[in-house]
């Protein structure tokens, strides 16, 4: 191409500057990559963070088993590659989308049953509410950590959320201190704006001791218990998920390789590929932790997943053109 000066002069304004190149950036960001980022985190670290964090279950055990999931899943990535090259880029990524929508929910409860059957159990016989006014309640999105939640509300579900417990919400007079009823039991949460900062980290591990006595002794367990684990089971439900991130990655490089014209390739694929997989993808746990927190539901986390490879289904399927067989030379 240099010895033809076949190549792009200002590869910027011709990647973003011209609606045909634009086009393919916005269908390649929203119709491929924003699917397969969170696709691929949720079939790796997401599913690492829902099973140390929410399920307790050990670290070193939750490490070993997507350790061994990625391991049988791997070659899976090759085959669905080899695949794409038979049938197509397009029908193969489609089909890992449609699969994650379909599968997700079911895996991530899967993993719940069968990785702490104690804390699943618990989440059916053993209901919690917590009860507040709601325009006291924050969505606690808070990608860098420096957020700080001084509100009864908040403090009370930040707890449940990170103790895998399932609740419902309930209104309260505007005002109200948030507390929590557990069964019969209430437990009242506490307030620490205007106070200081150690006398509130005092009031907040008090309140957090009280409830977490009380969610223990109707059966939310403070770890899983290893004996009980079903392993065969979890690692059937991880390789699920790993099936899934194989069918949306193996295609993705010459999907986007084949999609850009060769002068401007690099400089247009970039934006989609790294906004795709740094932001819908890295906001992840993040977002996921906010809609646990907000919904009192466990599984919440995994509506950001499925409604953005949701949102990729749908374009990819309108717009995304076949490129397979297409010359990279063009």
């Amino acid at each position: 191409m240099k010895a033809e000066n076949a190549t792009s002069k200002a590869p910027i304004k011709e990647a973003f500057g011209e609606w045909k190149n634009v086009r393919l950036v916005l269908i390649a960001l929203f119709g491929v990559v924003a699917g397969q980022a969170v696709i691929w985190y949720a079939g790796q670290f997401y599913a690492l963070f829902f099973l140390t964090q929410t399920l307790k279950v050990n670290p070193v055990t939750a490490n070993l088993l997507i350790a061994a999931a990625l391991l049988i899943g791997t070659p899976m990535i090759v085959f669905f590659g080899s695949l794409s090259d038979r049938l197509g880029r397009k029908p193969v990524i489609l089909l890992g989308f449609l699969l994650a929508i379909v599968l997700y929910f079911p895996i991530f409860h899967g993993l719940t049953k069968f990785a702490n059957p104690a804390l699943y159990a618990a989440q059916e016989s053993a209901p919690v509410t917590v009860v507040a006014d709601p325009s006291s309640c924050s969505f606690q999105f808070n990608p860098v950590g420096t957020s700080s939640f001084t509100k009864s509300c908040d403090i009370a579900k930040s707890f449940l959320a990170r103790s895998a417990v399932n609740y419902s919400n309930e209104g309260a007079p505007a005002g109200t201190v948030a507390y929590v009823r557990v069964g019969d039991t209430r437990i009242d949460s506490v307030e620490i704006a205007g106070t200081a900062e150690k006398e509130g980290t005092k009031l907040v591990k008090d309140f957090e001791g009280r409830l977490g006595a009380v969610i223990k002794s109707v059966g939310y367990p403070t770890t899983a218990d290893p004996k009980l684990i079903n392993y065969p089971m979890v690692l059937l439900m991880l390789v699920g998920l790993v099936l899934t991130v194989a069918m949306v990655y193996g295609p993705i490089a010459a999907t986007l390789v084949e999609l850009f014209p060769t002068r401007i390739r690099y400089t247009a694929m970039s934006l989609p590929y790294h906004i795709g997989n740094g932001w819908f993808g890295g906001f992840l746990p993040t977002t996921a932790f906010a809609l646990v927190a907000a919904t009192g539901n466990i599984y919440a986390g995994v509506w950001y997943p499925v409604v953005i490879a949701g949102v990729s289904l749908v374009i990819g399927f309108l717009f995304l053109p076949e490129t397979r067989q297409r010359s990279i030379a063009d």
